[in-house]
């Protein structure tokens, strides 16, 4: 049976934490001088009066098992998404309890679906506590609450994993012997990375909080706006190629900016899933652009390039942010940008969804099948990073895209009959909540949001992204009887 008072005690920690978060937007809140202090302010006091409750009520267990930490992990995020939803609702910017979950379960699984019709209406210390939800769920929740909480005990690696944090994934290795060195590591890369965009937002123009909110949306490849329009509000060049650029590192396993730090370049070269990352990544820009620039969307090659990288970066980083209304480009640019949707970034980034590497696995031993039938003798190993893959991982592999398929389908049925959507719509919005995308097609396409979906449907979507942040398999094993009872 689960360690109850464990999960508790940890639960509790998870809300004090929360309730430290929220000091940053109250602080914004009291120099802006706005109409969200009083919402902030009782947000902290229930989440700090509830968790210490949990924290000191409920004596900790060492020894926390695996299943354990399934469960504190996606108790822990559905938990903390409800105390963050609390400043919305009480401020009155989102009344509905639904709506507030949402748009916060959305913040913190990086998804960026959003159900605000205007988002420049919120006030600063909202504004702020929405895109931080990015920054603080981009690298793990449990594992930074626990992390500047520092407990013995609380089985720490069986948390790191159940939540699939950067720096994560077949072939990533171990930076340093203790799991908090490696976290408190990459933490620190994170937090430079967002220093270093914010200061070149600003220098080129964009004011400092919208630098910070909008930098937060790119490293974590979340995709908040502090404007209705989103990144095409400052009809910007210089804006959008660094946040262009700062997306694709933000895809990449934060493993690689650590060696990357370190003066040790030639292991980006070494990785198999970045040399396929890179690659796709460079094809598609251009074949989107140069679709956009035949077709005469664009009167221009720089404009084309401009526009059709953008937005191949930004699905394929699952990032959301947008700079044209895509659903109006040409069928064959839109058609890439679909697949894009498939093909997702590297594993151990801040990214969600289906990822590179899983694809190289499954392509790989499907090769590997079919040259069997040229050579049957012959033996075939597959190789990632220059060492043979073993069969659980390609075995892992096809089953989550096995899980993927199936649920995006039987979801878009699901949600068709909660919302009466059309199947294009129903499809994507699956696709893009699981896979912490954002926007899809349809009636959820680049330029809308999703308001228009029922409050089952939104339940239902907040499930599919909680799914999708947390790699499907920790939150599905807790329906199955067998979970709990051994």
């Amino acid at each position: 049976m689960p360690n109850i008072f464990t999960i508790l005690n940890i639960l509790g920690i998870l809300l004090v934490f929360t309730a430290g978060m929220l000091l940053f937007p109250l602080a914004i809140a009291v120099y802006f001088k706005e109409g969200d202090i009083n919402a902030i302010s009782l947000s902290i006091l229930i989440g700090f009066v509830i968790g210490m409750l949990l924290w000191r009520g409920f004596k900790k267990q060492r020894g926390a098992k695996k299943k354990d930490g399934f469960i504190i992990v996606t108790l822990g995020w559905v938990v903390i998404s409800s105390l963050s939803a609390l400043p919305f609702m009480i401020h009155g910017s989102i009344p509905s309890f639904t709506d507030a979950f949402f748009e916060v379960m959305s913040g913190y699984t990086t998804t960026g679906a959003t159900i605000l019709t205007d988002i420049e209406k919120l006030p600063h210390g909202l504004l702020l506590w929405r895109s931080m939800t990015h920054f603080i769920g981009g690298m793990g929740i449990i594992m930074l609450a626990l992390i500047i909480i520092s407990l013995p005990g609380m089985g720490n690696t069986q948390l790191y994993q159940a939540e699939g944090n950067p720096g994560q994934g077949p072939g990533s290795p171990k930076l340093f012997p203790r799991l908090k060195d490696m976290i408190i590591w990459l933490w620190g890369i994170y937090i430079l990375l967002n220093g270093v965009e914010i200061i070149l937002l600003w220098l080129g123009g964009m004011s400092l909080f919208d630098a910070i909110c909008h930098t937060f949306g790119t490293i974590a490849t979340g995709g908040y706006s502090t404007k209705n329009a989103s990144l095409a509000h400052y009809h910007s060049t210089y804006f959008e190629a660094v946040v262009t650029f700062f997306m694709f590192l933000g895809g990449m396993n934060f493993v690689l900016h650590f060696y990357v730090l370190k003066g040790l370049w030639i292991h980006c070269w070494e990785n198999t899933e970045f040399i396929y990352y890179f690659g796709i990544t460079l094809v598609l820009c251009l074949t989107v652009s140069g679709v956009l620039w035949f077709d005469g969307y664009y009167g221009s090659p720089i404009s084309a390039i401009r526009y059709g990288s953008f937005q191949v970066v930004s699905i394929l980083t699952t990032t959301g942010f947008a700079t044209d209304d895509y659903l109006k480009w040409p069928h064959l640019a839109q058609t890439f940008i679909y697949i894009s949707m498939f093909i997702g970034a590297c594993s151990g980034s801040t990214t969600s969804g289906i990822r590179i590497i899983q694809w190289v696995l499954v392509v790989k031993y499907l090769n590997s099948i079919f040259l069997r039938f040229i050579q049957p003798r012959k033996r075939y190993i597959i190789k990632i990073n220059g060492v043979v893959s073993d069969t659980d991982s390609v075995t892992i592999a096809i089953c989550y895209l096995m899980a993927n398929i199936f649920i995006v389908f039987g979801g878009a049925g699901i949600l068709g009959l909660l919302s009466e959507m059309n199947i294009v719509s129903a499809l994507t919005a699956v696709m893009a909540t699981l896979w912490n995308i954002g926007p899809g097609f349809g009636d959820v396409g680049p330029v809308e949001n999703y308001a228009l979906i029922s409050a089952p449907g939104k339940w239902f979507l907040s499930f599919s992204m909680l799914l999708g942040r947390l790699d499907i398999f920790t939150v599905m094993v807790l329906f199955y009887p067998s979970f709990w009872k051994t």
